[in-house]
């Protein structure tokens, strides 16, 4: 094994169509939740700690994430949340 093997990377597989997709867009739906989570608890850890410039920055960082879910679930047509 030569050295540049190990640091190529890997190729990527072909995705199929379908449901694939479907998923990838849904992964990635749930990221931007879970991402808008993690600013908002990092936004109350900060506010704890009387850092409130960082405070501010992430507790209004969280909303731009769950806007950027909301676009995504409509552009994919995602069934409606109830």
């Amino acid at each position: 094994m030569t050295l540049s093997t190990v640091i190529s990377a890997p190729e990527e597989e072909p995705r199929a169509s379908g449901d694939a997709a479907g998923a990838s867009l849904r992964a990635l739906h749930a990221r931007l939740l879970e991402n808008a989570a993690l600013r908002r608890m990092r936004g109350l850890e900060r506010r704890r700690s009387q850092r409130l410039e960082d405070a501010s920055y992430w507790l209004n960082a969280a909303p731009v994430a769950v806007r950027k879910a909301s676009a995504l679930r409509e552009e994919a047509s995602f069934a409606p949340l109830p």
